[in-house]
């Protein structure tokens, strides 16, 4: 285990779970689409890597990706978190970062409350675990070990 692992987010699977093929990890991570998922998981380009999960927000004007690399033989999956920001500042216009994305996005309005008087209100919450934990799950279950990267797929 490196000296980062836990902080990339690297899980192992269990004990005694036999490793599936390369192609039944991707057809597993690409059948979590559908109706009801807030993310899409499509195949990636060269530059990208093999798969890639992608979250559009647009209530925060927020992109997240988290570009996946099977690397079949380590029975591992390594994946990178990235996101895009867009900042409607004069100065700034958009922010991309990458990294670990463990965040909770929320937007917030106001309401009257039961004595009247106005009070905060959340209207949308989104937490990053909302995608990555269903795609960890789907290759730890597959019987590979899913690490997290900062640089190189």
């Amino acid at each position: 285990m490196g000296l980062l692992d836990g902080y990339f987010g690297t899980r192992h699977p269990e004990k005694g779970v036999t490793p599936r093929t390369a192609p039944e990890v991707r057809s597993a991570l690409l059948a979590l689409n559908g109706p009801g998922v807030p993310f899409v998981v499509r195949n990636g380009t060269s530059k990208e890597g093999d798969l890639v999960a992608e979250c559009r927000l647009p209530e925060l004007r927020v992109r997240l990706w988290t570009r996946m690399r099977l690397d079949a033989a380590k029975h591992e999956v390594r994946a990178v978190d990235e996101q895009w920001e867009v900042s409607l500042t004069e100065h700034v216009l958009g922010q991309r970062s990458r990294g670990p994305a463990n965040a909770v996005y929320r937007v917030w309005g106001k309401e009257t409350g039961p004595d009247g008087r106005a009070q905060r209100v959340e209207t949308f919450r989104f937490e990053t675990r909302q995608m990555k934990d269903p795609l960890r799950q789907a290759v730890l279950d597959a019987g590979w070990t899913w690490r997290g990267v900062l640089f190189r797929l």
